[in-house]
């Protein structure tokens, strides 16, 4: 068995991250559900979504649709109550320098853009359709693996623009003192958030359930710092017609 939350992870959050874990932990077992004392937070992503003994993972819009959606079942999605996005949904903030003088995305199209991963809805699909909405895309680009990174490499000039998810964005506000030299230049357009997924033949249904109710146990202090609101139902289909940028993009 395994289990892990590892999208929103960073040194601050991981004993609210375990309590969370915990307390659905307890109500997997009220239901009869087994699962693992402990998150495997640090686990390779890809072998955590496609282990034949998933419990529960958290995954991204873009890989869920792409590789994922028939090869798991969907729980359900996280909702963090955001500003400007429907219950469970979120968008991408496009930050650059504070001290930039540029005003809109179209003045950075010669620019550098930081990005996590090519098959990250927040952090490639979304700024790419946000682009192209304008009439370009970056030609310049710099991979970074995270979102913290892509956030460090505009902060030190390493790259002009980066698109960060939303929940990632403000805890970076919330923890990186660097976050000061940073501003939102525009945000994307709201999609579905990311997926919580099950194995193959588990009990979606009672899964969901389960988060609900840890979500509802929650310390008011943990709820705070996770920023959970709840637990949405999208339908998987809405997941899968977002498009994807075109390969070699």
């Amino acid at each position: 068995m395994i289990a892990n939350l590892m999208m929103y992870q960073r040194p601050e959050l991981v004993d609210a991250h375990d309590r969370y874990w915990q307390l659905i932990r307890d109500a997997l077992g009220e239901s009869g559900i087994e699962s693992p004392e402990e998150l495997s937070q640090d686990a390779e992503e890809f072998f955590v979504w496609n282990h034949p003994e998933l419990v529960l993972s958290q995954t991204c819009g873009m890989p869920y649709r792409t590789w994922l959606h028939d090869k798991v079942e969907l729980v359900g999605t996280s909702d963090f109550g955001l500003e400007g996005c429907p219950p469970g949904y979120y968008r991408s903030a496009l930050v650059v320098r504070a001290d930039d003088p540029r005003t809109d995305i179209a003045a950075f199209q010669d620019a550098i853009f930081a990005y996590n991963q090519t098959f990250s809805q927040s952090g490639y699909a979304a700024p790419y359709w946000h682009a192209i909405s304008k009439g370009f895309w970056f030609e310049k680009r710099v991979h970074t693996d995270q979102h913290l990174q892509s956030a460090k490499a505009v902060s030190n000039g390493r790259a002009d623009i980066a698109a960060l998810d939303i929940v990632s964005w403000r805890n970076i506000e919330s923890y990186e003192a660097f976050a000061s030299r940073l501003r939102v230049l525009e945000w994307t357009a709201p999609t579905p958030g990311l997926p919580l997924i099950t194995a193959l033949g588990q009990d979606r249904s009672t899964i969901f359930n389960a988060v609900r109710q840890a979500i509802a146990g929650l310390e008011e202090e943990d709820r705070s710092r996770l920023g959970i609101k709840g637990i949405v139902q999208i339908p998987k289909g809405d997941y899968l017609r977002i498009p994807n940028p075109p390969k070699n993009s």
